[in-house]
């Protein structure tokens, strides 16, 4: 395991961060959330096409560049310092993972190559009205008809960026077990896509109700839950370092304002209280780093063993330490960070909704106590 990053892994980041500077600004990130899309299409293309951000660790058989998941966690940590509004979470750590895992060769060659390309938003529809993502959270039926092949019935919910997604692959239960299935969206007769009000509009969702949809199986009807969980481990890794680039960037900002803020003739950095906040928000996010990157370097490692542990525990940590970071931002910030005209609650709404996207940290910390045996 090398702990330290190559010349061409801070290069990257240099990079990431240059363009989401100049395309993910405070005044986009607001633009969007407002905007029903919640992505810039130019801005997605341009991710694709200059730095081919959507293939970076698809691998080059599928149109990819096959880089490592370090080096994919450079770019999730990034966009969580940026805020970045669209599709890259959801096509890019759920979808291409979920393809990447199946036992289906041919439907990577057919369907990864979009994603790598920009030319396909994808997503994953696995939580339902429980809102859990385990296995027997799963009751959205597939029946395989004699005329019409499989079809889809049933609801999926909290789907990340399913509004738009062109590509939906959908988590179903089968007369034999959970299949995995891939719904073109914008041919798929009997599918509503509903968008829904969220705490955080930096990154949309939707509700998706399928009535006899037409649906592509991948893989076996029967073996899709082992690939599911080991995508849903990769994707809690790669959040886990989006979270702990928000964390970064609101302990920044917290920082920024108290060397400026004047009270009693000198700055609230000054005063133990502020120092003291803004030493245990940098150990907080410290030790979520060792976290996340400790699921990064796992990855890359391919240990399956290690690799659910890693996720399990970077996942319960940093989301709680995103929380915690955030919140402690707004209290140093005082009245401001309060306001609407502040970006200070960006951070916090983005904080709490990744704190249930892919499962609670209590729920984690129940997987992660199975992983080991406890």
């Amino acid at each position: 395991m090398d702990l330290t990053f190559s010349q061409e892994q801070d290069e990257l980041r240099k990079v990431v961060r240059s363009f989401l500077a100049k395309y993910s600004d405070e005044v986009a990130v607001r633009r969007l959330a407002a905007d029903p899309r919640g992505h810039d299409p130019a801005v997605w293309r341009r991710m694709a096409t200059e730095l081919g951000l959507q293939g970076l660790a698809v691998p080059e058989e599928y149109g990819g560049s096959g880089f490592g998941y370090v080096d994919l966690g450079i770019v999730f940590e990034e966009a969580g310092r940026a805020l970045l509004c669209g599709p890259y979470l959801a096509t890019v750590a759920l979808a291409a993972e979920a393809l990447l895992r199946c036992a289906d060769e041919q439907a990577r060659r057919d369907l990864l190559p979009g994603i790598a390309s920009g030319e396909t938003m994808a997503t994953l529809a696995l939580t339902e009205d429980s809102g859990r993502w385990d296995e027997p959270a799963i009751r959205l039926t597939a029946r395989d008809t004699t005329t019409a092949g499989w079809q889809l019935t049933g609801a999926k919910t909290y789907v990340p960026d399913g509004h738009l997604a062109d590509l939906i692959l959908v988590a179903a239960r089968t007369p034999g077990g959970i299949g995995l299935f891939a719904v073109d969206a914008a041919h798929a007769p009997g599918l509503t896509r509903t968008p829904l009000p969220t705490l955080d509009q930096t990154r949309k969702q939707a509700r998706l109700e399928f009535t006899a949809t037409p649906a592509r199986l991948i893989g076996a009807e029967d073996t899709a839950w082992p690939a599911l969980a080991r995508a849903l481990a990769t994707a809690s890794v790669l959040l886990a370092a989006e979270q702990v680039g928000g964390a970064a960037a609101a302990l920044d900002a917290a920082v920024d304002y108290a060397k400026i803020r004047v009270q009693y003739g000198r700055p609230i950095g000054s005063f133990q209280g502020i120092k003291h906040k803004c030493a245990d928000m940098l150990v907080e996010i410290e030790s979520a780093r060792s976290a996340a990157y400790g699921g990064l370097w796992a990855l890359d490692a391919g240990d399956e063993t290690e690799i659910g542990i890693a996720a399990a525990l970077a996942q319960a940590f940093c989301s709680e330490a995103f929380t915690k970071v955030a919140g402690d931002s707004i209290q140093v910030h005082g009245g401001i960070g309060f306001t609407w005209e502040h970006p200070a609650h960006l951070y916090f709404k983005r904080a709490k909704s990744s704190e249930a996207l892919l499962g609670t940290p209590s729920y984690h910390r129940e997987l992660l106590a199975a992983r080991l045996g406890i």
